[in-house]
């Protein structure tokens, strides 16, 4: 049986966890791996741990563009507890790591057996459109910095440290912009003393000042992730 540290295993009932658990193999995840492509069937579904994983939009020949990212608060492969077997996205390691992996079919199983189960993980597909939509809007209206400073606050969220290995180029593929506009955003960054960049690798120095730097996109990402799960007070 693996052992669970990923939020959405973790909030289940006792036995629905140790049902599910069951049948989760753990797997290493490497940076760049394609879990699935856009469009592919897909055969797993995936609950990071200490990983965390982009999802990835394709539009005719243009770069991809990040629409979500999903870390030890979510899982990869929604579409299966909507009952969809292929997936609309690209799923591209961003941050490697331990992984649990649950065949499909076992999945399906699993969802018309624990009704609890089902449940939290339709809350789930609501925190993930939510992203997604977020995400639409911030590529739309808000500027680079921002955008950037938000999303080194996701992957440090999801990476559960400091530091992370990140390129410019990655950066830019993500966020859909030439590589000069992260350069001159992430330099802006280090010189308010916000991170550290170096060659790839990357430190987060001042959280309270990156995130005083975002857009608003990432407060209201925390906010629909509690709302969505259930999570929020009153």
């Amino acid at each position: 049986m693996a052992e669970a540290s990923n939020q959405l295993i973790d909030r289940l009932p006792a036995a629905t966890r140790t049902a599910l658990l069951a049948h989760c193999e753990t797997v290493e995840l490497n940076l760049s791996d394609v879990l699935v492509d856009a469009g592919q069937v897909l055969t797993h579904a995936y609950f990071p741990t200490a990983s965390f994983i982009s999802l990835v939009a394709r539009v005719d020949t243009h770069p991809g563009l990040e629409v979500g990212m999903v870390g030890h608060e979510g899982m990869v492969g929604t579409p299966l507890v909507l009952g969809v077997g292929t997936t609309p996205v690209r799923a591209l390691v961003q941050g490697a790591g331990p992984c649990l992996r649950l065949r499909a079919r076992d999945l399906k199983r699993l969802l018309a057996s624990h009704p609890k189960l089902h449940t939290e993980l339709l809350r789930y597909v609501h925190v993930l459109m939510a992203q997604m939509a977020a995400a639409a809007g911030c590529l739309r209206f808000h500027v680079i910095g921002p955008r950037l400073a938000r999303w080194l606050l996701m992957s440090q969220d999801r990476a559960q440290r400091d530091s992370f290995h990140v390129t410019q180029e990655f950066l830019a593929y993500m966020l859909g912009v030439r590589r000069v506009g992260i350069t001159v955003a992430a330099g802006d960054l280090q010189r308010r003393g916000l991170i550290r960049y170096h060659r790839g690798a990357l430190r987060v120095l001042d959280r309270p000042g990156l995130e005083a730097a975002a857009c608003s996109c990432y407060a209201a990402d925390g906010r629909a992730y509690l709302a969505g799960l259930g999570l929020a007070t009153a």
